[in-house]
């Protein structure tokens, strides 16, 4: 006696770029991070060195505030990082 045989046809398979991605939150903390890590201490350094001579020409360049301009614009520097990438800068 014969039986019969049902066909059965696999799903297609979804792309591996549609089944590994994370959920979005995730996605958004991911790519921050990434963005955090391509910002080198060389460049945070550069950032801050602008904003301190800016500081010191908005000042007449008047000596004495070296320091004070130098922490300032670390302490601005990091900030905007901060709050561009949300997270601490490297």
């Amino acid at each position: 006696m014969a039986t019969r045989r049902s066909i059965v046809t696999p799903a297609p398979a979804e792309p591996a770029a549609r089944r590994a991605a994370p959920p979005r939150a995730a996605a958004a903390s991911t790519k921050a991070a990434r963005q955090i890590a391509r910002i080198s201490p060389e460049d945070r350094r550069a950032m801050i060195a602008e904003s301190a001579y800016l500081r010191a020409e908005r000042r007449g360049f008047a000596p004495g505030h070296e320091e004070a301009d130098w922490l300032a614009a670390e302490e601005e520097v990091d900030a905007l990082l901060e709050h561009r990438y949300g997270g601490p800068a490297q």
